[in-house]
């Protein structure tokens, strides 16, 4: 077990999770519109396994998909982190930036500002040399959010291989970052 890092930003906290996190991140994950760009939503034992295993990752390792809540009132809102992929991926091995927010929290710049924290993290104390993010090609809000981190699109798309063959949600793309491309924090 590795030391723990909770990360900050000006108006949120990445920390590891805590139990009183599973009832709104159920909620974030049984919400068809939230979870529009997924194959499907969750059940109350998958989303509460993918906070154990963040928690997990975050134990093992000191970083990982983050429980977030804002500092004004310490609401959770969400899920931002790093993560190593363990899907069959054609870019493995690789660090991705993810997130995953509840709709009320959408279109206030939290993933862009949570994001670029990892991202910051990832760079300056991990010494990654590049970060990764996909998503499926229909989900241009999440796109728009990894244009803003200065993060660039690769061509052409590829094949989730999570994702059911002929689901609409399939075609995935992928966009990058390297360390040489990313500002050095202030």
């Amino acid at each position: 077990m590795t030391d723990t890092i909770s990360l900050n930003t000006e108006r949120l906290l990445l920390r590891p999770w805590k139990a009183s996190d599973l009832e709104p991140f159920f909620r974030l994950n049984s919400d068809p519109h939230a979870l529009r760009f997924y194959p499907a939503t969750l059940d109350r034992e998958q989303s509460d396994a993918i906070a154990q295993r963040s928690q997990s990752l975050i134990d093992e390792h000191g970083w990982g998909p983050w429980a977030v809540e804002l500092k004004e009132n310490g609401a959770f809102i969400g899920m931002v982190g790093l993560n190593r992929p363990t899907a069959d991926l054609y870019f493995q091995p690789c660090v991705e930036v993810l997130w995953r927010l509840l709709p009320e929290y959408w279109g206030k710049g939290y993933a862009t500002e949570a994001a670029r924290a990892c991202m910051d993290f990832g760079f300056d104390e991990l010494g990654l040399e590049q970060i990764v993010a996909y998503t499926a090609q229909l989900n241009l809000p999440s796109q728009t959010v990894m244009q803003r981190l200065g993060m660039t699109e690769q061509a052409g798309t590829f094949d989730h291989p999570g994702v059911a063959a002929g689901h609409k949600l399939v075609p995935h793309v992928l966009y990058t970052l390297d360390r040489k491309d990313w500002p050095q924090s202030a």
